[in-house]
């Protein structure tokens, strides 16, 4: 268990030594960010875990509300500072038909599951309006996998001449080296919508 489903054990805020004290909540099992105006990290803020990864499976329960937005980032770097959220690889989590974002980007690649502004998920039709399952997969060679519901929707691999261009047309090309750190936090976002979590988990991968 990467979150033991009662305490704050093992997470913080990021760029902060505690676990906010105000805009998350913890009950019955599940962690939720509390919605605000809708912006990034205008609330309580972004949490990351204490511990950094490399090699892993993660695998997380999300419910997001009607219009949410929000995402789980990894191989999250405190170095790069950032005037909202926390900068990192991100899965997606957003309402596709009622949030403007979806139609930003390129190609959809700011949609649900999708590796935020840089590669457009599959998409799967009538997702659930209640729990899902995300999982992230990152391979000891860098191959990294999203999934959605158990059906595989992003594959790609990081350190590639193709991943150095879809960085370099993106909103990542400020950060230099952005997504190549050796082992970096994980991270759920505050992006001003209420959305919940229940049994993340993760295991390493030799």
């Amino acid at each position: 268990m990467l979150w033991d489903g009662k305490t704050t054990t093992g997470w913080r805020g990021a760029f902060k030594d505690s676990f906010p004290d105000k805009g998350w909540e913890i009950k019955d099992g599940i962690l939720s960010v509390f919605p605000s105006n809708g912006g990034e990290s205008t609330n309580g803020g972004d949490i990351i875990t204490d511990e950094r990864f490399d090699a892993f499976e993660l695998t997380f329960d999300f419910n997001f509300t009607k219009g949410a937005n929000s995402g789980v980032k990894y191989f999250v770097d405190e170095k790069y500072l950032s005037t909202g959220s926390a900068i990192g690889l991100e899965y997606q989590i957003l309402d596709d038909e009622r949030h403007p974002d979806a139609k930003e980007g390129v190609v959809g690649n700011r949609t649900l599951g999708s590796l935020y502004d840089l590669i457009p998920s599959l998409k799967i039709q009538d997702i659930p309006r209640t729990w899902n399952e995300g999982r992230v997969v990152v391979h000891p060679d860098n191959r990294i996998e999203h999934w959605l519901n158990g059906r595989k929707i992003v594959e790609y691999q990081r350190g590639t001449p193709i991943y150095y261009a879809l960085v370099a047309r993106s909103k990542y090309n400020a950060w230099a080296g952005f997504g190549m750190a050796e082992k970096g936090h994980i991270l759920l976002q505050d992006h001003g919508d209420a959305v919940s979590f229940r049994s993340i988990k993760i295991r390493a991968l030799d």
